[in-house]
């Protein structure tokens, strides 16, 4: 407080005092606050300064498949890659499960933070088409890439009189009702391939569905059915015993992986199709910025000689895709699948 001398000396009142302190006062705070204002706005314009890199912690992959089959092969040696590749464990979990279910759930349900992800493939889109109702709509996945493309065959054993495709479509038609057709499990994809072929080929043939992949080649090796529709690591073993030959592959063009082997379109039966598939997705919501990152690596992945080579040895082409291929992959698959059980009258679970 200013002496009456004081005050008499400034010639300023007590109060206009006090006024004077407090401007001055909330102007260095003001000051301050936009030093600070400032501190920060530079430190954001720093290199690395920005929000942390995704990814900080190990990622889950979910797969709805158990160990050792073709998508659990290639997904674990895509996982030991992107891990070098990104500095952070991407650990695989299998969760095999009806329709992949427990494996999609385990999926959607988790945070979108890009720390969980999931294995999506065809057998998906067969799960929507024969399914009455799923506990998910897979076109509401955020979708990632492709990984691998891979075909079903179509083969005969080695000393059967079918040289061909061809050969066989002519013999059912010439003997209509009499030829049987081995595949697994009715509902997946090489029994929907089978379904597949008997329409487009016009031929009535009978599809017998057996409970695994063994006894499948034990039933055409017998001569209990004429032709298999297969994956070819089921029957890659009996093929280089020279048991099994192989006529045709159900892809829309010669793989650079069998570039000898003709298509069944090639072979009798025009505009046949089925590609399998495995791909990543992530729950829905997850950043764009993780979805990049990760669609990044999985293409400098699958560029990888030696990735491209190990995915061969299980005839799987090693394929990335942008996220929107991938959604419109699994939308047409699911409109094709649908129309195959429909005319095929398969019950829907």
């Amino acid at each position: 407080m200013l002496t009456p001398t004081k005050q008499a000396e400034t010639g300023m009142r007590g109060e206009d005092i006090i006024v004077t302190r407090a401007i001055f006062a909330t102007s260095k705070r003001a000051l301050s606050i936009t030093g600070v204002a400032a501190a920060l706005f530079a430190l954001a314009l720093m290199p690395g300064a920005a929000q942390a890199k995704w990814p900080e912690k190990p990622v889950r992959i979910v797969l709805p498949f158990g160990p050792g089959g073709v998508a659990d092969v290639t997904a674990r040696i895509m996982a030991d890659r992107l891990t070098k590749k990104l500095g952070q464990q991407m650990v695989i979990e299998n969760m095999p499960g009806p329709g992949g279910i427990n494996a999609a759930r385990a999926v959607i349900g988790a945070p979108a933070d890009g720390y969980t992800m999931g294995l999506v493939t065809n057998g998906t889109a067969i799960s929507v088409a024969a399914f009455n109702h799923l506990p998910f709509d897979p076109t509401q996945f955020q979708m990632v890439s492709t990984i691998g493309l891979f075909d079903l065959v179509f083969a005969v054993k080695a000393d059967a009189p079918y040289k061909s495709l061809k050969d066989v479509v002519a013999a059912a038609k010439a003997n209509p009702g009499k030829l049987n057709i081995g595949t697994i499990a009715v509902g997946g994809t090489q029994n929907l391939g089978a379904e597949l072929f008997k329409s487009m080929a016009d031929v009535n043939v009978v599809i017998v569905p057996y409970k695994n992949s063994p006894d499948v080649v034990v039933s055409v090796l017998r001569g209990d059915t004429a032709m298999l529709v297969e994956f070819p690591p089921a029957i890659q073993g009996q093929v280089n015993d020279g048991k099994l030959r192989v006529l045709a592959t159900s892809s829309p063009k010669r793989s650079t992986l069998t570039p000898d082997m003709p298509t069944a379109a090639e072979s009798g039966v025009p505009g046949y199709e089925v590609s399998s598939w495995n791909a990543i997705f992530a729950p829905k919501g997850t950043p764009k910025e993780v979805v990049d990152t990760m669609n990044a690596a999985i293409r400098e992945v699958l560029a990888m000689p030696d990735v491209k080579a190990a995915f061969a040895k299980v005839g799987v082409l090693a394929q990335p895709s942008t996220p929107d291929e991938l959604m419109a992959r699994l939308k047409s698959d699911i409109t094709k699948w649908n129309a195959v059980i429909e005319k095929a009258h398969i019950p829907r679970k």
